[in-house]
């Protein structure tokens, strides 16, 4: 047994300094993937819950009616102060649709290269990306206006959090939820194409995220005394292609973190 042990330490130190980060990084990526997996699992409804949390409060602010404690406003509220305190942890470990995104693009990076023949996966180019990251924040204000006017109640078939929500609930029941169905494929085929497709340019409750006041807990730092200018290692490896200036220690995560 100690041979064994011995044995596995000499072939550990044997790997070279790339060896070693690549290791260190699939192991990233495996318990990251478990955490997602288990979030998926237990956790399914969490942000159509927090979502409809905010469409309650603006339909009960439209309706003049008195905004009323439930489960809704509780988990909006709770995913709200988790956010201020640990940054976008929720968005990058426990979202169903962030883990349902990361999963296809994985998948369709995997039948591109063994189906296709692909060496490089097809994407949106990212020249596309920062005025792209906008639109969620045009959703957003669209659905406060829906939802005030008292508009958005009578355009539940085009909801499509709520068809979502029930291919979770194992309930096949969509009729009345057509342009819904047709809204989660248009942006299930999206997460085919662009890493954090739906997180980056779609997400309403990523725009209320990343309007939030947020602790150090959710800054970047970098020692920039080591860093290599024009490197862009950073950039390039984050999923939504953060930008990192050279004038400061740390720089808020602004748009979706994938955490």
């Amino acid at each position: 047994m100690e041979q064994e042990q011995s044995v596995k330490e000499t072939a550990v130190k044997k790997l070279s300094p790339a060896q070693r980060k690549k290791r260190r990084n699939d192991l990233n990526k495996y318990v990251r993937a478990a955490i997602q997996l288990v979030f998926f699992i237990m956790m399914p409804g969490s942000f159509v819950a927090g979502f409809s949390g905010i469409k309650y409060i603006f339909q009960q602010i439209g309706a003049g009616s008195v905004i009323l404690w439930n489960s809704f406003i509780f988990t909006l509220i709770g995913l709200c102060v988790f956010t201020i305190i640990f940054g976008r942890f929720f968005c990058g470990y426990v979202c169903a649709f962030g883990s349902m995104g990361d999963f296809i693009y994985w998948l369709s990076g995997i039948i591109q290269k063994k189906v296709f023949k692909r060496k490089k996966q097809l994407s949106i180019p990212d020249k596309f990306t920062p005025w792209g990251q906008k639109i969620k924040y045009v959703i957003l204000a669209a659905i406060v206006v829906l939802c005030v006017t008292g508009v958005f109640s009578s355009l539940g078939g085009y909801d499509p959090w709520s068809v979502f929500s029930f291919f979770m609930a194992l309930n096949p029941r969509i009729a009345g939820y057509i342009p819904g169905s047709v809204l989660l494929l248009l942006i299930i085929i999206g997460m085919a194409f662009k890493e954090r497709f739906f997180c980056q340019f779609l997400c309403p409750m990523g725009a209320v995220f990343s309007l939030l006041p947020q602790l150090p807990f959710a800054y970047l730092r970098r020692d920039e005394e080591h860093c290599i200018k024009g490197c862009r290692a950073c950039q390039i490896s984050c999923p939504v292609g953060i930008k990192l200036e050279y004038d400061g220690l740390k720089r808020k995560f602004f748009e979706v973190c994938c955490g």
